[in-house]
């Protein structure tokens, strides 16, 4: 496992000329750039976790605006609030950004939201994995206590090694 940043044709151009054994590309970003045919595999999140929020599409606005909360209500979807909710109190607990190597994913089945994470060192080699669950009303406090119960398990020097 490599750091391995730059743009998509970046990214393939060292994948063809084998500096990289594979990369991890969004579905997404490639249709959009019309390059669907590159990919030889599509992995789903009980294969590889997503980070934090992926695939989430949010509006930005003012707390206080309440106005633009009305005209934009109709358009929002819970269950989609809920478990990005989740993710994102995990991913503030841990204090993740873009470059953390984290992941986490919820999904809310009847009034239950199941949430699973997980942290991994750098080179991929230590793994800390997390499940937890309860009603997808209490979706901060799960995540939160999700991020709360790995970093016992990792221990308190766990981040330690990615400076």
């Amino acid at each position: 496992v490599v750091m391995f940043r730059g743009n998509v044709q970046t990214r393939l151009k060292k994948l063809a000329e084998r500096q990289v054994d594979g990369t991890l590309l969004a579905l997404a970003g490639l249709k959009r750039l019309g390059l669907e045919h590159v990919v030889t595999e599509i992995l789903n999140e009980t294969e590889f976790l997503p980070a934090p929020g992926q695939g989430a599409i949010c509006i930005e606005i003012r707390e206080s605006d309440s106005d633009l909360q009305a005209l934009i209500a109709p358009i929002s979807h819970e269950p989609t609030m809920q478990s990005l909710t989740c993710e994102r109190a995990f991913l503030k607990v841990l204090d993740g950004d873009c470059r953390t190597p984290l992941a986490g994913h919820a999904s809310i089945v009847g009034d239950k939201l199941h949430f699973k994470g997980l942290i991994l060192s750098p080179d991929g080699t230590v793994v800390h994995a997390i499940e937890d669950s309860g009603s997808s009303n209490d979706a901060t406090q799960i995540g939160e206590r999700a991020a709360s119960n790995i970093l016992k398990k990792a221990g308190k020097d766990f981040f330690a090694s990615w400076a």
